[in-house]
């Protein structure tokens, strides 16, 4: 029995025994008389329990079933959904197991079972975010995320995702590498979905810009870097007017950071339950449900409805424009060479300034060869690389064979025990021998 249900019972005894009038109790109680001249009857007949609730201990009419908690306990105990947190959980058990219970029933069944484990609710300081961009393909975030999206049961993978700064709507694609090439994809199917947006978002990867190596203390200097040659997709990205904008750390570019870290979480254990273990079938996921998931559940409304991305013109090849491009220079028998390869330009092609001149060899997605010199393409056919004749080799002369020589005995009576000394020898010559002065 709590305080206030204590002080209304002393009010009801006083109005019992008379010590107060009904009006008087019903003012101190703050319900009407007959209210007052109900709970004296409920005080004569139950006692002190008068004052509180009948069902006070009992069960709830709509408490849901005993066998319906247990199925629940039963199904999120199973290893396909470890880790899955109180809100993932109670939409899996609608989708999956035709279980309707809100987010925090199934929050207190799971800590029941232990489950989960409640985290303790902490004020900390925020960095107070940018303001979002006002119309919808202003400004589009885009990084790679590596992680152990199949939890080893394929091959590895990467996320490239992009996602709009004004209304968080996401695309995104798994593929085997963040190479050039792979990007260069998603970007395809990002402008053949939504058009060319005002600016793109990135970090400052060697994908987006060249590398360049300076001395120490150059720029402490104020010396300027030098001016090097843009990247293949920065190539792309200026041929469709399109700003790359550089982030300078990952915090800067938290809207697709922090996308990242919904992904491994929901991404991560949706595949899990489905049994995806190839990239065809992930991808398959993203596109059927959680791209679905995420554009209809974590999007907004736009400060402004006006829609920022522009179509693509008529002069946008983007078979072209997203090819590997690089420059040759034309030989004096109108052939170029590229990857190790010989190609020769058709002689219908053939036109003043193109022997010596430089032309444009795109290497496209569909791994064809494009030679573009100034706005119109040659055709060009592969030749056979000759084999390299070299210098014969002087043939070698024989050597004359020699015979071993017989050891030579002119030394054959020569001995020195035997010989006369040397002073026995200067006497019998004769020589007489010179005094010191």
């Amino acid at each position: 029995m709590t305080q206030g249900e204590r002080d209304r019972l002393v009010a009801l005894k006083k109005a019992k025994k008379k010590l107060i009038t009904q009006k008087e109790a019903a003012k101190e109680l703050g319900v009407s008389e007959r209210h007052v001249r109900r709970l004296l009857r409920q005080l004569k007949r139950r006692g002190d329990k008068a004052v509180v609730h009948a069902l006070r201990g009992e069960g709830s009419n709509r408490k849901i079933e005993e066998v319906t908690r247990q199925k629940a306990i039963e199904m999120l105990s199973q290893d396909v959904y470890r880790g899955f947190g109180p809100t993932l959980a109670s939409e899996y058990l609608a989708k999956k197991h035709d279980i309707e219970v809100s987010r925090e029933t199934t929050r207190k069944w799971m800590v029941e079972a232990k489950l989960w484990r409640p985290r303790r609710q902490r004020v900390e300081k925020r960095h107070e975010w940018r303001p979002r961009r006002s119309r919808f393909g202003e400004l589009v975030q885009w990084d790679t995320s590596t992680h152990d999206w199949l939890e080893g049961r394929g091959e590895p993978l990467r996320l490239i995702a992009m996602i709009d700064d004004a209304t968080s709507q996401w695309l995104g694609r798994f593929v085997p590498s963040d190479s050039t090439a792979e990007n260069m994809g998603v970007l395809e199917l990002y402008l053949k979905k939504h058009g060319r947006p005002g600016a793109f978002y990135t970090d400052k990867a060697g994908l987006f810009q060249t590398a360049v190596k300076t001395k120490r203390g150059e720029q402490r200097e104020g010396k300027d870097r030098e001016q090097m040659p843009p990247t293949q997709i920065a190539r792309a990205l200026k041929e469709l007017d399109i700003l790359w904008i550089a982030a300078h750390s990952p915090q800067a570019k938290g809207r697709v950071e922090r996308g990242f870290g919904t992904a491994q979480d929901r991404l991560v254990k949706g595949m899990r339950v489905a049994g995806v273990t190839t990239m065809k079938h992930a991808n398959q996921y993203l596109v059927e449900e959680f791209a679905p998931w995420w554009n209809g559940t974590l999007t907004v409304q736009p400060a402004n409805p006006d829609n920022a991305h522009r179509p693509l013109d008529k002069h946008h090849d983007l078979a072209a424009i997203l090819s590997h491009m690089e420059t040759r220079r034309v030989a004096n028998d109108y052939t170029i060479q590229f990857e190790s390869e010989v190609y020769q330009i058709a002689s219908k092609d053939v036109r003043a300034g193109l022997r010596g001149g430089d032309v444009q060899v795109e290497k496209r997605r569909d791994e064809s060869i494009a030679v573009r010199f100034g706005t119109r393409y040659l055709a060009v056919s592969r030749c056979e690389l000759r084999p390299k004749q070299g210098k014969p080799k002087p043939a070698k002369k024989p050597q004359p064979v020699t015979t071993a020589r017989k050891p030579s005995n002119w030394n054959k009576n020569f001995n020195l025990q035997k010989s006369v000394p040397l002073w026995k020898a200067a006497n019998s010559s004769g020589v007489r021998r010179q005094e010191l002065p």
